[in-house]
């Protein structure tokens, strides 16, 4: 079965450049890019709206037709100018709402991967990675892979796997160095723990056992600052690509949405991976 990947696109240059990933993953793992992009009908709110009602889908259906016809040569352009134009690139225009669309798509198809850019926030205020792409990541059962806006395709050197070492994030870890592999990247493994909450029993040994033969650092770091501490792992350690397994939505909510991100959007601009249960 030929693997596939999705990429949801609204044509900004956040999307743009969020498709570079897109395609070289693609060339990696052998896959197609699926593109996906959806549009939204506006809500007719006058007097006597259901007789002009057709009319309005037509229009707009036809208006967002054209844009779309007139924008899909662009990412052939992108793929010819970065060597890549030997990847199958497929395209879906639907009406709806994009998160439902994606769930939707993912869930009656396989793909390998979701990958999207994000405009994220222009103030402190504003989360980093944006409402849809947050939602995306942890609502959609798939691995996505989200592409800050600012992020220019650079090679992954060396990729971050946030985890407490518990039996439930192992099938994450294999799929996260599976994706490592592709990337011939190393890894670090990093778990954040208080003193008052430090798991005794975990996985660690058996992870280091799995991983004897690859480039795999397995660090613990004691603290209550989690998300400072993990800011700074990030650019001390030059990491290139943070993956996590997305089976606490609190934790990580509160890592992509509120202080981190905040931080993240200043100091440093790297793709995220999210792995679903």
């Amino acid at each position: 079965m030929s693997k596939k990947i999705l990429f949801p696109t609204d044509f900004s240059q956040a999307s743009k450049n969020a498709f570079i990933y897109a395609l070289q993953l693609a060339d990696s793992i052998h896959a197609e890019v699926i593109t996906l992009h959806v549009y939204q009908v506006p809500q007719a709110n006058f007097v006597n709206a259901a007789e002009y009602l057709h009319e309005i889908y037509d229009v707009t259906e036809l208006s967002n037709f054209e844009n779309y016809k007139d924008q899909v040569p662009s990412l052939r352009d992108i793929a010819a100018a970065n060597n890549l134009s030997h990847i199958k690139i497929s395209h879906i225009l639907l009406s709806g709402n994009l998160v439902q669309e994606i769930k939707k798509i993912t869930t009656n198809e396989k793909f390998d991967f979701v990958v999207m850019g994000t405009k994220g926030g222009s103030s402190l205020e504003e989360t980093f990675f944006g409402t849809n792409a947050t939602k995306v990541m942890s609502d959609v059962n798939a691995v996505v892979l989200v592409i800050p806006k600012d992020c220019q395709y650079k090679p992954i050197q060396k990729m971050l796997f946030l985890t407490q070492y518990k039996t439930e994030d192992t099938l994450s870890f294999q799929i996260m160095l599976s994706l490592a592999e592709t990337f011939n990247a190393a890894v670090d493994c990093l778990q954040i723990v208080s003193k008052e909450k430090q798991n005794k029993v975990n996985c660690m040994e058996e992870w280091k056992e799995m991983t004897k033969d690859k480039e795999v650092a397995f660090l613990t770091i004691e603290g209550e600052d989690t998300e400072g501490l993990i800011l700074s792992f990030i650019e001390s350690h030059t990491i290139d690509m943070i993956a996590m397994h997305v089976y606490h939505k609190t934790f990580f909510e509160k890592l992509f949405e509120t202080s981190l991100s905040k931080k993240l959007a200043f100091h440093i601009n790297i793709p995220v991976v999210a792995i679903p249960e």
